[in-house]
């Protein structure tokens, strides 16, 4: 049931979320849109509180359930980025709008990208790991909770080697090939006004 559930939810988050933006772009009616969009955490609640009535009615806890915790945890983490990059790219399809500036490939400025990403991901491990913390004081059976125990362990496991892979882009910088002009943000979005007022 959980793992229909999570599928169901997946599933929904992009629906809703193309629905979102349709309304936003496409109709032109951005509050509405925006509604919908700020319709997506009702799914993680959803399937939050599904999952708790599973344990209460007796449910043994399982991987199920552990995967929920993880799932809910990565939306947390990453699930308004993902929105925000999805929404600058809409905007610029359906309206016009300049293309939204992608990560930095090169130095530093693409170390802290990627630091910030990463630290999305500690963000998550630590909502799921509080969840399946919970999820453990609730059944408060420790002979029947070893499962979420170990998805507390996996969770940081990926934390840990996403970070150690972040990590790397600090330690060794990476060089744009020689003859590459690297323009900053700044730079970029002044280029982006010079294309638009040249059209």
């Amino acid at each position: 049931m959980i793992v229909t559930l999570i599928i169901v939810c997946e599933i929904g988050f992009w629906v809703l979320l193309a629905a979102g933006l349709s309304v936003r772009y496409l109709l032109k009616m951005p509050r509405a849109g925006m509604a919908l969009l700020l319709c997506e955490p009702l799914l993680e609640v959803v399937l939050l509180v599904a999952t708790a009535l599973d344990l209460k009615n007796g449910a043994d806890p399982s991987w199920e359930h552990g995967l929920a915790a993880l799932y809910i945890g990565y939306t947390v983490g990453h699930g308004h980025r993902t929105v925000k990059w999805l929404d600058g790219h809409a905007a610029h399809r359906l309206t016009g709008a300049p293309k939204p500036a992608g990560p930095p490939r090169y130095g530093m400025a693409r170390a802290w990208h990627e630091g910030k990403v990463w630290f999305g991901t500690l963000i998550g491990a630590a909502v799921a790991t509080g969840l399946l913390q919970l999820a453990m004081w609730y059944v408060g059976d420790p002979s029947r909770t070893g499962s979420l125990e170990s998805w507390q362990y996996t969770a940081w496991r990926v934390a840990g080697i996403h970070g150690l892979i972040a990590l790397t882009y600090a330690i060794r910088l990476k060089q744009p090939p020689s003859g590459t002009r690297v323009t900053s943000g700044a730079e970029k979005e002044k280029e982006k006004e010079k294309e638009i007022t040249r059209r």
